[in-house]
């Protein structure tokens, strides 16, 4: 059986992630098209590359999550360098390890550029450059857009998709505004005085869309050809939330941030044909940045996202979610 998957960031969450999909993979579905945000970009990327979730779940277990947080060169100084780096370089960490640690795990799957991506499936709807077998997420803020990569590389900055490297779309999926350094996108703009030299700022994608669950929907009004499913690294939404209590400037500003950046995802999650689809992982107040995760921890997550998975497939049922949501 083929699925796509879209998976959620949640930084450190991520094994959460790697739980939901073992119990697909080990129910027989074998995934065609992976789509991420951030910490389900990294997952994703591995997945696209043709990892099997037992060796993802060794992977991340044997990650030391601290060397993500690797400091800059202005480190030295203690928080006066992590304060001075962030008003410098608009980020506390540099996120170069991440990089190399992804990219070297893509090399040895022969899976370090996009084109090694690239899939023949002439049954798709979507346009032959969007063939691939992963979309990572991420936020242009130099130009207040949500970026599809590898989709947006020609159209948007004019690099050809196929030579840009995989692992650095992830960089810039992950990177949590103030925590890491935005990830810079150099390039070439062309406007009515010739070719200029440019340069853009990326930054996670959650800010505009940390769920696309629709990016692979067909748009020709066929019906899918099978499942896409979404892991969503938090618990299934209740039907009416409280009113969250807002006090003084720091708290209206959270909660001002807190609309903006997830207005997008809860129109998807007000849509029943999307909670049809969704996997909910609890991940019990874990937050994505505790980066000393312990052992413990990552094994409630990696169960939590097991547990989830299993409870959906006992009702999932395909052709009733076509005939309910995707008749034509």
């Amino acid at each position: 059986m083929q699925a796509d998957v879209v998976l959620e960031g949640g930084g450190v969450k991520g094994i959460g992630l790697v739980g939901a999909l073992s119990v697909l993979e080990e129910s027989g579905y074998a995934f065609e098209k992976v789509a991420g945000t951030s910490a389900g970009a990294i997952v994703g990327s591995l997945v696209a590359a043709g990892t099997r979730t037992a060796e993802l779940r060794e992977l991340m277990e044997g990650l030391d999550y601290l060397r993500f947080k690797d400091p800059g060169l202005l480190d030295r100084f203690g928080f006066l360098g992590k304060g001075l780096s962030l008003l410098l370089e608009n980020g506390v960490y540099e996120g170069a390890y991440l990089s190399e640690w992804l990219g070297g795990l893509l090399a040895e799957r022969g899976a370090a550029t996009f084109g090694d991506l690239r899939l023949d499936d002439p049954g798709s709807s979507l346009p032959e450059d969007r063939r691939y077998r992963l979309v990572v997420m991420a936020s242009d803020i130099s130009s207040g857009r949500l970026r599809r990569l590898p989709w947006d590389f020609r159209e948007c900055y004019g690099l050809e998709p196929d030579g840009c490297p995989v692992s650095s779309s992830v960089r810039a999926s992950m990177s949590i505004p103030f925590f890491y350094e935005p990830f810079r996108l150099e390039h070439t703009r062309t406007d009515d005085t010739g070719s200029h030299p440019a340069e853009v700022l990326l930054v996670d994608g959650g800010m505009l869309s940390n769920f696309p669950v629709d990016v692979f929907d067909r748009t020709d009004g066929r019906a899918p050809r099978w499942p896409t499913f979404g892991i969503k690294l938090s618990a299934r939404p209740v039907t009416q939330e409280a009113p969250q209590d807002i006090s003084g400037p720091l708290g209206l500003i959270k909660a001002m941030v807190r609309t903006m950046t997830g207005f997008h995802d809860q129109l998807h999650l007000d849509d029943e044909a999307v909670l049809a689809r969704t996997i909910f992982v609890d991940t019990t107040g874990v937050k994505a940045t505790d980066f000393d995760l312990d052992l413990e921890t990552q094994q409630r997550l990696y169960d939590n996202g097991r547990r989830a998975a299993e409870k959906f497939l006992e009702t999932w049922d395909f052709e009733a979610y076509k005939a309910r949501f995707r008749s034509i």
